[in-house]
């Protein structure tokens, strides 16, 4: 998975990142790897929680945040992306005049997050069916977060469910907020952030703000997988 993920054409992906605030990754994980992943929803020992969002009005489904250790496949993605990330993360930081915060390397990160008591990790995996969706949000759990965070769908749009596209919408300062509507391939990734990004103006770059969610789903069951890299408190 390591390989997979140096490899990918990360020039093209930086663009995007900075073009359009997010990146849709080509399906890294195979039809295997999104079986396994979704075997591991009924392993109860694998996970730190579980959440019924209708009983927090995030809206309706199910999902659980995986304890750790991180199932080896989730370990992997986590510690291979962080590193192309940090480096657009420093750069967001420059573009908006502020100092590179963030580490080369996961371990130091996640360190930093332990010394402000955000020790819980965070990665989950989340269960949709009919009449399920989330409602717009952002995943801080802390003071600490990381600006990026990557979904990977896990079974198929229309064979496995119908409906349930991602949803990511920005807040302009003093303007409408604009919406993509993304759906995603069986295995494919979509990078985005977490808060803010930094956008090109006539006076230098100001920040947008985002929040991203799951239109509904009108049949069947659909499982995505989350990676994000700070931990919670």
């Amino acid at each position: 998975m390591m390989d997979r993920i140096a490899t990918l054409d990360w020039e093209n992906l930086q663009q995007m990142l900075d073009e359009q605030g997010y990146a849709v990754l080509p399906p890294l994980l195979d039809a295997e790897e999104c079986q396994k992943m979704i075997e591991t929803y009924e392993q109860p020992p694998l996970f730190r929680s579980t959440i019924d969002m209708a009983r927090y009005r995030f809206g309706m489904g199910e999902y659980k945040y995986y304890s750790a250790p991180l199932p080896d496949l989730l370990q992997e993605l986590r510690k291979g992306f962080y590193p192309q990330l940090a480096i657009a993360a420093n750069r967001w930081l420059d573009q908006l005049g502020r100092e590179a915060i963030y580490p080369a390397g996961l371990s130091e990160f996640l360190d930093h997050c332990h010394q402000q008591g955000q020790s819980r990790p965070t990665p989950l995996i989340l269960k949709y069916e009919a009449g399920g969706y989330n409602c717009l949000h952002q995943d801080l759990y802390g003071d600490v977060f990381f600006p990026f965070q990557v979904v990977f769908v896990l079974n198929q749009k229309e064979k496995d469910y119908t409906g349930g596209e991602f949803l990511l919408v920005e807040q302009r300062p003093r303007a409408q907020s604009r919406g993509h509507v993304l759906s995603l391939e069986q295995g494919a990734g979509l990078i985005f952030p977490t808060q803010h990004r930094p956008v090109a103006g006539a006076r230098g770059y100001y920040k947008t703000t985002l929040r991203h969610g799951v239109s509904t789903i009108t049949t069947g069951t659909r499982y995505s997988l989350g990676i994000i890299f700070h931990d919670a408190k």
